[in-house]
């Protein structure tokens, strides 16, 4: 199947997603609740950060605290080894300035977890749409009772997803998620078609690389201003960028670690940023790209499709084939 053709078959895929019907409340995917200590409860894949899982040899070594060894999904769950995400906040209006609030407790206790820092925060929260096209890296705030609150505007109605991403401590990294919903008249919007160059605030920012999936692949993007490489960019979350991707479907969570760090003496600040990522899955991504320049955080997001043979674990029964024949590249940076 040629390139053209293959995103044919992505695109249709993605729309059918982004089609589905946006009743407030009702949540799409292959999300299963059942009770679990008066919260409701997702089943899916384990949670956890790409970084040390998309090296090579990883698989099966024995964990340090805060360091998850396996390229499995997270996101996917409310509840996971002894947590849970107590989303205070189940319905916001669209278009509106609206408070979330939520909190991280623990299963046997009740008590609100202590949280480790992680890239200079005790916790990052997401919003993303489940058509994958709105997407909030938000900022809450914890107050001295441990309950999580950060404002947000999210544009359109339809059905939503929440993604606490965090290090308790002494224990193993999560992602744990919960569904949104943002009230109001639903307009379905066309499926993003799969990218290689996404344009944010002025900034020109291109993909490259070819991600198979259940193999450690390498991304580079690559930041220029009007036509000039950006070679400037500005520490935000310990890096000189923070890639996080999302599944097509499921809304399967991928915190994907950059390669190097600044100060180490060989990561330069930019033009171009690299990333490690193993994805569990052939499938429909979104990829959102966070950058820092001139003292403000802009996103730059893409769309691709990841081939190869599939690996054991959760898979979702939504979104693109599982199956393309042949690897694709997403422009290489130059």
């Amino acid at each position: 199947m040629n390139t053209a053709s293959r995103i044919t078959v992505f695109a249709a895929a993605l729309a059918a997603t982004s089609g589905t019907a946006y009743g407030v409340g009702n949540a799409v995917g292959t999300i299963t609740p059942q009770q679990k200590g008066g919260h409701t409860v997702h089943h899916g894949a384990s949670g956890g950060h790409d970084d040390m899982a998309s090296m090579p040899g990883m698989s099966g070594t024995s964990a340090m605290p805060g360091t998850r060894h396996d390229a499995a999904p997270g996101g996917l769950e409310i509840s996971e080894d002894g947590c849970t995400l107590a989303l205070n906040t189940s319905q916001v209006p669209a278009g509106k300035k609206a408070g979330l609030s939520f909190s991280i407790v623990r299963d046997d206790t009740g008590r609100k977890v202590n949280h480790a820092q992680q890239h200079g925060k005790e916790l990052h929260f997401i919003v993303a749409s489940r058509d994958l096209t709105v997407y909030r890296h938000l900022r809450p705030t914890r107050a001295a009772d441990g309950i999580w609150s950060t404002p947000v505007e999210l544009p359109r109605a339809g059905d939503y997803r929440v993604f606490a991403d965090f290090t308790p401590k002494g224990a193993d990294s999560l992602t744990l998620g919960a569904d949104l919903s943002v009230a109001g008249h639903h307009e379905p919007v066309e499926a993003p078609a799969p990218n290689a160059t996404a344009k944010a605030d002025g900034y020109e920012v291109r993909l490259g690389g070819t991600p198979v999936a259940g193999e450690p692949s390498t991304l580079t993007v690559t930041v220029t201003e009007d036509g000039r490489p950006v070679g400037d960019l500005q520490p935000y979350l310990g890096a000189y960028g923070r890639l996080v991707a999302l599944r097509s479907g499921d809304l399967a969570y991928l915190h994907v670690h950059p390669s190097g760090e600044p100060g180490d003496g060989t990561t330069k600040p930019g033009p171009e940023v690299s990333f490690m990522v193993t994805t569990p899955t052939a499938s429909g991504y979104r990829l959102f790209f966070d950058f820092r320049h001139e003292g403000k955080v802009r996103t730059a997001a893409f769309t691709v499709h990841v081939t190869g043979t599939r690996v054991p674990g959760p898979t979702s029964t939504e979104g693109p084939p599982r199956s393309w024949s042949g690897p694709v590249t997403f422009g290489r940076a130059t």
